[in-house]
């Protein structure tokens, strides 16, 4: 059975024979996905690849490894991502038609619930669309499976504490991934951060430091990460009294502001801004005015006037977001000496 037979037997009409060899064939893939070790990986690659060409016939896959004219590294027969990928497609097209039955679901969840742990950095990738798929099935029936594979990847996805320990600026795309999933699992399921065993400091420090990055996919997700976690703030038993003391998150805001990210991030800027405002309005006002006295930040172009009016306009604005955008666009343009010119127009 090749994976278009595959295809056809999932958009057919559900029945409990295509049931059953449904979830055989997702605990085929979740068998060889939970052996990928860097051990195993050539081996475990060559099977997932022939699985998913042939998936009812895994039984004929040799158990000695590949030949040597089987060149996996160079990419002959794809790498990681491409079986993950191939995996996504067919696992899309499963829950076109089964995403109500709970079997199913849980089959779905079983094959990324080793994986994830056993492929670690090589599933960074996947981490948007799984975390898209997961808030997709819970939002249609709420089951354990998929909430226990959210607690997991939280959970797991904490090993990414130890890249910005070790220079986060190499790996742009690891830590863009690591904010998209803290976010998403904060947009779905909250509570999931009230776990003792999860560091929320250290998630704090690891937004704080994306916030920095150039490259600016990397801090839309950190901006969309602090837009989440700021309502819930409060309710986090392990949200430190230091943390609260700190002016880090709207000092790096500001600074991003003042010119030292690009243009197009400003709207993400000023919805963090309108979040701690709204949520945290006692340490705003005491974070904005001591980020703001120093001469010369975030910008030598703005007065100490200029800085005190956009301060105060901020913090006047707790209900409309669009105002604070404008706001936070005016004074950006003041920080980079265009505003008034003919370039500042198209802005």
């Amino acid at each position: 059975m090749s994976i278009l037979s595959v295809s056809s037997l999932v958009l057919g009409e559900p029945n409990p024979s295509n049931k059953l060899a449904i979830i055989h064939i997702l605990g085929l893939l979740s068998t060889c996905l939970r052996h990928w070790t860097s051990a195993n990986r050539t081996m475990t690659q060559w099977m997932a690849l022939r699985l998913l060409s042939n998936p009812l016939h895994s039984h004929l896959v040799p158990t000695r490894s590949p030949p040597h004219s089987v060149c996996l590294s160079s990419g002959c027969l794809g790498n990681v991502v491409v079986v993950l990928q191939q995996v996504f497609a067919l696992i899309q097209k499963v829950l076109s038609k089964w995403l109500n039955d709970s079997q199913v679901v849980e089959a779905v969840c079983a094959i990324f619930e080793k994986s994830v742990k056993t492929l670690l950095h090589d599933f960074a990738p996947m981490v948007s669309q799984l975390s898209g798929m997961l808030g997709q099935m819970y939002s249609t029936i709420p089951q354990a499976s998929a909430l226990d594979l959210t607690r997991q990847m939280v959970h797991i996805f904490a090993i990414t504490l130890s890249i910005f320990q070790q220079g986060p600026r190499d790996h742009p795309d690891i830590v863009d991934s690591f904010m998209q999933l803290q976010a998403q699992a904060l947009k779905r399921k909250p509570d999931l951060f009230l776990s003792e065993s999860l560091d929320v400091k250290a998630v704090f420090h690891c937004g704080v430091l994306s916030l920095k990055f150039p490259e600016a996919p990397t801090v839309k997700s950190t901006c969309f990460f602090f837009t989440e976690l700021l309502p819930h703030c409060y309710d986090v038993p392990q949200w430190p009294d230091s943390w609260q003391r700190e002016n880090c998150s709207s000092k790096r805001v500001l600074e991003g502001i003042g010119g030292g990210a690009s243009r197009s991030l400003m709207d993400q800027f000023a919805e963090v801004l309108f979040a701690l405002n709204k949520h945290c309005f006692a340490l705003l006002n005491i974070w904005l005015k001591e980020a703001l006295q120093p001469p010369g930040f975030p910008s030598s172009r703005v007065t100490t006037e200029q800085k005190d009016r956009f301060c105060q306009q901020i913090l006047r604005e707790r209900v409309n977001k669009r105002k604070v955008k404008e706001m936070v666009k005016e004074f950006t343009l003041l920080c980079r000496g265009l505003h008034g010119t003919e370039y500042a127009a198209e802005y």
